[in-house]
């Protein structure tokens, strides 16, 4: 069955050149894979999944303490909404092209600043859907830090911007936790890879574009889906510098299917131009900033109702924003 060996090669979560951890916990880009093998789906879609949980397994055992802590205190807080609506593209805004984007993206780093910065600061939204209880949204704020001596820090914090100071739902959906509750704090010891996405990702399109393959563990070309899901991984690892920007921003314009749609407000209020590729069963919603040509965010909303699972058409099912 070569379809499940590539599917269990691909998303092996602790790859032969990848860092050693010994005993000790895995990275969270190592937790992400196996995520995904446990949950048969990749960040954007290209396997349907039918449960996902977004957060590490770290962060799954600290929300079950506080769950527990509050089903015994009884919360008598309302559930926020369970999934947030897609972002709308605004009316009588003029689409603006990739090529042009990639104008901008160069002009912007002509100076080659900023730099590239290894640590990311994401906030994400990314449904849970199980046969038993309706769909619900975990919102998730992500800092990921990186010293001199190689080690870093991960911080986890349960908030979600568009309710300000609101309690936010936590996982299972049966209690909530303060706006800002510290979900997971961690530290990780000095560790190195020369290895995709942890190794420095090139500025050259050409061999970003190969460094990304390599780092999805795909032997063949990416698809478009395969592309974003790719640049989130690489976002989720890095803050890119003007020139890495640049360099994504020129592969997007050579995706298939990745076509301008207009202007937007993203989730955390800041304007950005969208671009859209329709696949099966799923909308696939890029944000890039109309200035620098930054890639601000990632949305993937369904096009398809799944009854079964509680999924209705024009779901959100996963979005990223993010930050410097």
């Amino acid at each position: 069955m070569p379809d499940e060996l590539d599917l269990l090669r691909a998303t092996n979560p602790v790859p032969a050149d990848g860092p050693h951890f010994g005993d000790g916990p895995l990275h969270h880009d190592a937790e992400r894979r196996l995520n995904q093998l446990l949950h048969g789906r990749g960040l954007l879609g290209r396997r349907r999944r039918r449960l996902r949980w977004a957060w590490s397994l770290a962060t799954v055992a600290a929300v079950a303490v506080t769950m527990t802590a509050l089903l015994l205190a009884g919360p008598n807080t309302v559930p926020a909404v369970a999934a947030p609506r897609p972002l709308l593209v605004q009316a009588g805004s003029t689409p603006v092209p990739l090529a042009r984007m990639v104008e901008i993206a160069d002009a912007a780093a002509a100076d080659g600043s900023p730099k590239l910065r290894k640590g990311t600061h994401v906030q994400t939204w990314s449904m849970g859907m199980s046969e038993d209880k309706p769909p619900i949204t975990l919102p998730v704020e992500r800092v990921v830090r990186w010293r001199a001596d190689a080690s870093h820090t991960e911080l986890v914090v349960a908030t979600d911007p568009r309710h300000p100071g609101r309690p936010v739902l936590s996982e299972g959906g049966d209690g909530m936790v303060e706006d800002g509750h510290v979900i997971s704090e961690q530290t990780f010891g000095p560790s190195w890879s020369d290895a995709p996405p942890e190794s420095p990702p090139p500025y050259d399109p050409g061999r970003l574009k190969a460094y990304l393959q390599e780092a999805q563990h795909q032997p063949t070309p990416l698809t478009t889906p395969e592309l974003l899901d790719a640049v989130a991984v690489l976002l989720n690892h890095w803050t890119l510098g003007a020139r890495e920007d640049a360099a994504v921003a020129r592969l997007l314009a050579d995706a298939e299917g990745l076509r301008p749609v207009g202007r937007v407000t993203d989730r955390l209020g800041r304007p950005g131009q969208a671009y859209v590729y329709d696949g099966r069963g799923s909308r696939l919603m890029v944000i890039m900033d109309p200035a620098t040509g930054t890639v601000l965010g990632l949305e993937n909303t369904a096009t398809v109702a799944e009854p079964q699972w509680g999924l209705k058409k024009g779901d959100v099912m996963d979005y990223s924003a993010w930050m410097r």
